[in-house]
């Protein structure tokens, strides 16, 4: 199988974008504040916007399979409140949970977690655990800057974080960090704030014994990492002269990289310096970047092709990148495939 771990729905019907402004309008004014029942999507909407968009590119590009979430830079959990976050969240997840149902074989779902700045992360559990438990979710998405650019949270490694992860362990769940929009004008949302978090994310656990703490904790950090691969050697020389373990031993048995890596080269490079059971395939497809590159005539983020050219990976390594390394990292997923004889 080709399991793309990166997913999200960008293509949902615009009504849900209706209510999220009416929405955002009621936080001045609560007499507008739209109920969640207002919101009426059909399947039959969803169905179109899928099959025309998302599906369509998996049969073109071979990919069986997507880990399914709400759109990244639509959560903005800097908007409102907690109640705010909690009830976009839970039709952001549900949009999601019926996607998975309307196309079993081709979807997984990953959550939304209900974040707002300054509110302690346990007001986000309840989420998570209807997701996994009556969604069949087999991952979520932390965002580890609710601010939205400004990084008002404790890193990663800080005890604040602990209730999510006891969770995350609990029901044996990866999460992806991935931040949301920007709202600092020095930081443009995709070309700067998600690969700033990247880099940031993988930086707070190096400098930490995070993992020493939740050995079994997985961390996915997407768009290839950020800089994490290009600066390989930097990181390697920070861990030693912060005395810690290498980093095969500190970090990486508990986080991975996806290949949302938009060209030949950076892709060469991952798997060239990452080691390939940390890999695993993404795409984004229909996301931050969706055009056609003029040098190859094909879409950036059709990242299967980068796959078949590396001359790093052979049939072996792809294997693991396309469909092994996924099923151990999202041990959820693979229960279900295997439920299905897959």
């Amino acid at each position: 199988m080709i399991i793309d771990c990166h997913g999200h729905y960008t293509t949902a019907p615009k009504s849900l974008e209706e209510w999220r402004k009416r929405q955002i309008a009621g936080i001045a004014d609560p007499t507008a504040m739209p109920s969640v029942a207002e919101l009426k999507i059909s399947d039959d909407e969803l169905r179109e916007t899928i099959e025309t968009n998302q599906v369509a590119l998996m049969k073109q590009r071979g990919i069986d399979m997507v880990i399914f979430s709400p759109r990244a830079s639509f959560m903005a959990h800097h908007i409102g409140d907690f109640n705010v976050s909690a009830a976009w969240s839970a039709i952001c997840n549900e949009l999601c949970f019926r996607i998975k149902e309307l196309f079993p074989d081709h979807y997984a779902g990953a959550a939304m977690l209900p974040q707002s700045p300054g509110v302690d992360p346990r007001t986000s559990i309840a989420e998570l655990e209807k997701c996994v438990k009556e969604y069949g979710f087999v991952g979520i998405n932390l965002n580890p800057d609710p601010s939205g650019g400004h990084w008002t949270s404790p890193p990663l490694s800080d005890r604040h974080w602990y209730p999510v992860y006891e969770k995350m362990v609990e029901y044996d769940i990866p999460a992806m960090i991935h931040v949301s929009t920007s709202c600092n004008a020095c930081f443009h949302t995709t070309g700067a704030h998600y690969l700033n978090a990247d880099t940031t994310a993988f930086m707070q656990c190096l400098t930490s014994d995070l993992f020493k703490d939740f050995p079994t904790l997985r961390f996915l950090i997407p768009h290839g990492g950020g800089a994490v691969p290009y600066h390989w050697g930097r990181f390697r020389g920070l861990a030693q002269e912060l005395k810690k373990p290498l980093l095969k031993d500190h970090l990486l048995n508990n986080i991975f990289f996806d290949t949302c890596v938009y060209h030949q080269p950076g892709i060469d490079l991952l798997s060239k310096v990452i080691p390939v059971d940390n890999i695993l395939f993404g795409s984004e497809m229909i996301g931050a970047v969706r055009g056609i590159d003029p040098e190859t005539g094909h879409y950036y983020d059709d990242t299967r092709r980068y796959i078949e050219n590396t001359p790093y990976l052979d049939a072996d390594t792809r294997y693991k990148v396309y469909e092994g390394n996924a099923r151990r990292v999202f041990p959820l997923l693979d229960t279900a495939l295997k439920t299905k004889g897959l």
